[in-house]
């Protein structure tokens, strides 16, 4: 599913225009990226945690010319889903 498929199904179910889905769809991943910018968790009950998780240094190897390099620390972001999404995913499809 694509940003259009997302917002057109917004649109659809919640019976919004496109203009206003889109809107809704950019300021939420607005607040989260924002939020995971200063470290903070967001905990959506039943959908799942998106947080940042740090990764440790390592030293790596070039797979073309076989250099080890070293990679620093850094921060990436994480989503662990909730119960309720994980249940959902497992249940069979319901046919149409």
């Amino acid at each position: 599913m694509t940003k259009a498929d997302l917002i057109n199904a917004i649109a659809e179910k919640g019976a919004y225009s496109k203009k206003d889905a889109d809107k809704a769809l950019a300021t939420v991943t607005s607040a989260i990226t924002e939020a995971l910018a200063k470290g903070e968790k967001i905990q959506l009950i039943g959908f799942g945690t998106f947080e940042v998780r740090e990764r440790a240094a390592k030293d790596s190897k070039n797979p073309r010319t076989g250099e080890t390099i070293h990679c620093p620390a850094k921060k990436a972001p994480a989503f662990k889903a909730g119960k309720a999404l994980k249940d959902a995913v497992n249940t069979p499809a319901k046919k149409k």
